[in-house]
């Protein structure tokens, strides 16, 4: 699998934390991903992620206004114009793009692999609320009996 870059590369080598969450997710669990992503200090961790779901949507929308550092995995093709509400945060050397597929648009498929590259990079995995029914439960899995720290914020698996 072949990466592409736009941003800062020196953000790979910061201590880095995943971040997901389910498009659907119980009102009650949306608090603690909002102050999961306003606790985080701009020197401490860089968070990694597809940032796709809403609420992974609105986690990305806290980080940049914190300036916390931010990588970004696309499961497509590099954006050949970057959104302009991710411009300041690349412009700050605050966000690196990556892509790792040449595909014009984001599939099952390359979601599935863009969610496993990102946990592959990280030592740390944050989810925000999953279900046993979620496709992410498969990635929690693979999280957990990977040797990785995962956190829970929303409902609680062993």
């Amino acid at each position: 699998m072949k990466s592409e870059y736009i941003g800062n590369t020196d953000l790979l080598k910061l201590q880095m934390v995943a971040f997901f969450s389910s498009r659907t997710i119980a009102s009650e669990f949306v608090l603690p991903c909002y102050d999961w992503a306003t606790s985080l200090d701009k020197t401490e961790t860089c968070v990694v992620s597809g940032f796709q779901s809403p609420i992974e949507k609105d986690v990305l929308h806290f980080l940049l206004e914190k300036d916390v550092p931010v990588i970004l995995v696309l499961g497509r093709c590099l954006y050949k114009l970057v959104p302009p509400e991710l411009k300041t945060a690349l412009d700050k050397g605050r966000l690196l793009i990556i892509s790792i597929s040449s595909s014009p648009r984001q599939s099952k498929e390359t979601a599935t692999q863009r969610n496993k590259y990102v946990v592959d990079m990280v030592d740390h995995v944050c989810f925000g609320s999953i279900s046993e029914t979620s496709s992410l439960y498969s990635l929690y899995l693979y999280a957990r009996d990977g040797g990785k720290d995962v956190v829970m914020l929303g409902n609680k698996h062993k």
